[in-house]
C-alpha cells in the first residue's frame, strides 16, 4: 500500500505496539523460552515453536476477564507444557521470560525513526502488558502510556483501544496506529475506527479473517513520508 495523495494527513497522535514493533523481541523471547526448555529436560523442542504456541494461548484469553498479563502468561505456559508434552513443567519458570524484559533493545530504525515523527507529533505506547514489565523494558520517550493494565483489558476485543481513544485529547481520525500483530492491532483497532499501519518485520501474509490495515510498511521507517515529517 502506498502513501501517496489524500493518505497523506495530518496526524496528531502516533500509536505504537511495543514488543515487536519498537523492540527486537525474538531472539530474546527464544533464549528466555530456551532456559525454560532447559530446566524442564525438553531442549529438543524448538524454543520459537514453544514460544508461539504460547502466544497464541496468550491471545486467547486476552478475551476472557481481565487477568495481569503474568497471571496469562503464567497459565499459558502451563498449556504450553501440557500441548508438547512436557511432564512436569512447572509455570512459575515463565519468570526467565519476564526477567529478560531488561535485554530487549530497540530495532536500529526505533530511536531514529521516533526521533523524527515526536517533531509535531505526540507519541503513545500501547501495549498488552502489565505496567511493571514495561518499566523494565528499556523504551523511548512517549507522551501516553496505556497498557493493558491501566486499561483493565487488552486489544483484541478492543478494551486497550477505547482506553487510548478516552485519553487521546484528539479525534480518532487524527491517531495513527502502528503495531506488527495483525491478531491485536488490527483486530483490535481497526473495528474502532482507527486508521492502523500494519508494522509487518517478519513479512507475513495477512489473514482471511483480519480487519485489511490501511497500510503495509516492512519497518517503521515509511512512516517518515506517511505523516509528512
Amino acid at each position: 500500500m502506498t502513501s501517496e495523495g489524500p493518505e497523506k494527513r495530518m496526524y496528531k497522535l502516533l500509536s505504537f505496539d511495543v514488543y515487536g514493533t519498537l523492540m527486537d523481541t525474538p531472539p530474546v523471547s527464544a533464549k528466555a523460552f530456551g532456559r525454560i526448555l532447559a530446566d524442564t529436560g525438553a531442549s529438543n523442542v524448538d524454543p520459537a515453536t514453544f514460544g508461539g504456541f504460547w502466544e497464541q494461548r496468550n491471545i486467547a484469553h486476552y478475551y476472557e476477564p481481565y487477568r495481569s498479563y503474568k497471571e496469562i502468561g503464567r497459565l499459558s505456559l502451563d498449556e504450553a507444557f501440557r500441548h508438547f508434552g512436557i511432564a512436569g513443567g512447572n509455570p512459575d519458570l515463565i519468570r526467565h521470560y519476564f526477567d529478560a524484559f531488561t535485554e530487549l533493545r530497540p530495532y536500529p530504525d526505533t530511536l531514529p525513526t521516533l526521533e523524527k515523527l515526536s517533531v509535531g507529533h505526540r507519541i503513545a505506547l500501547v501495549s498488552n502488558i502489565d505496567d511493571d514489565l514495561l518499566a523494565a523494558t528499556p523504551i523511548p520517550k512517549a507522551d501516553l502510556i496505556c497498557t493493558a493494565e491501566r486499561a483493565r483489558g487488552y486489544k483484541p476485543d478492543g478494551t486497550l483501544f477505547r482506553y487510548l481513544i478516552a485519553h487521546a485529547a484528539v479525534g480518532v481520525p487524527e491517531i495513527l496506529h502502528s503495531g506488527q500483530s495483525q491478531h491485536t492491532d488490527m483486530v483490535g483497532g481497526k473495528p474502532l475506527g482507527l486508521t492502523v499501519a500494519w508494522i509487518n518485520r517478519r513479512h507475513l501474509d495477512l489473514h482471511p479473517t483480519v480487519p485489511k490495515p490501511d497500510h503495509i510498511f516492512p519497518d517503521l521507517r515509511p512512516l517518515v513520508s506517511l505523516t509528512g515529517c
